[in-house]
């Protein structure tokens, strides 16, 4: 097995392609190691010193590390976890327990609104922070505000708040002129 790394735009997150399917469908984020009880590869990966954050998307597993952490040292460490793990075939998830609901507070008279800004979403925005090692996922629109949850590199990252201010939001204003702004949380 030959597992590729690629950098992000957040210098604390590193992705990591092992060449095949990660998740099936859907992505799973976890911030620290009680989050990862469900995950036996994200549990192994919080054991490995200065690992803060693990994230699996479809076909890539996101590590983030502490800022004392250097990932010359790290790098090969986590490449061994995650090389032993997929060539064992230990299952990625052991249950769907904990998963948090996609949409929060949503006004049923919005259902159209709600519709387009999912579509732009999942379209325009989620292939391309995949692309970076993360995952934007909806969680709300109230009058005229949409929002976001950062996930993987994206969380954290120096950059996320142009990303979300200067990119999403403009795109968002632009094909739906009834959001007036996009907050993360």
């Amino acid at each position: 097995m030959f597992i590729q790394t690629e950098r992000t735009p957040n210098p604390a997150t590193l992705k990591f392609l092992p060449g095949e399917a990660v998740m099936s469908s859907g992505t799973a984020d976890f911030r620290d190691s009680d989050s990862a009880e469900r995950s036996p590869l994200a549990r192994r990966l919080f054991q490995v010193e200065g690992v803060t954050g693990v994230f699996f998307g479809g076909d890539f597993v996101s590590v983030s590390k502490s800022d004392d952490a250097d990932w010359q040292s790290l790098k090969p460490v986590i490449l061994g976890v995650i090389m032993e793990h997929f060539v064992a075939g230990h299952p990625l998830l052991l249950d769907d327990a904990g998963q948090v609901p996609e949409e929060e507070g949503d006004d049923g008279a919005d259902a159209e609104i709600v519709s387009q800004i999912k579509e732009l979403l999942d379209t325009r925005v989620r292939p391309a922070v995949a692309q970076d090692g993360g995952d934007i996922i909806y969680r709300g629109f109230q009058n005229g505000i949409v929002m976001l949850q950062l996930q993987g590199s994206c969380q954290g990252c120096p950059s996320s708040t142009m990303t979300l201010k200067m990119g999403i939001e403009n795109m968002l204003k632009h094909y739906i002129p009834e959001v007036v702004e996009v907050r993360a949380v």
